[in-house]
């Protein structure tokens, strides 16, 4: 297992999350493994759940819908691509449907850091304090750290690769 690790940022006092991530392959490996729902299914979340995407268009525009679930029950977010460059930075809208009109704005930058290697930067704007902080409370990094460690075991694999 990689020694990278997600580092998340949940500031006192406002209604954003940021975090960052390294990786020890391309970004166009993994811009790749974000905008192919065949691979997208593979990684993103916690381990256990299994992934069904209805919809996964990644382009400017574009939209997404997906259920994840396991045992206890089953979990539903959507939302929308507004801005989408590859190899470079994502602007997207996520709404856990468990929790309706509750949409957060979230932006995702790729950045090259040479030698084969990048970072995934990321920045999650909730609409209250109380909505970050019931994300925050939701099980968000166990969330994120899991799934990029699945996403690092999908990288390894080749499975990203060109």
């Amino acid at each position: 297992m990689s020694s990278n690790a997600v580092s998340l940022s949940i500031p006192e006092g406002v209604p954003y999350i940021d975090y960052e991530r390294e990786f020890d392959f391309p970004v166009e490996d993994v811009f790749r493994a974000h905008k192919d729902p065949d691979l997208v299914t593979q990684w993103l979340g916690p381990r256990g759940m299994e992934m069904k995407i209805e919809e996964y268009d990644l382009r400017t525009g574009g939209s997404y819908r997906y259920e994840h679930s396991d045992d206890s029950g089953s979990y539903r977010f959507a939302g929308v691509f507004h801005t989408v460059r590859d190899n470079e930075f994502i602007v997207q809208t996520f709404e856990y449907l468990g929790f309706p009109d509750v949409v957060s704005l979230e932006t995702l930058t790729f950045v090259d850091l040479g030698g084969g290697r990048c970072k995934l930067v990321g920045h999650a704007v909730y609409p209250s304090q109380e909505a970050r902080d019931g994300m925050a409370e939701s099980g968000m990094e166990t969330g994120l750290s899991e799934g990029f460690e699945r996403l690092e075991e999908l990288l390894a694999a080749g499975s990203a690769a060109r």
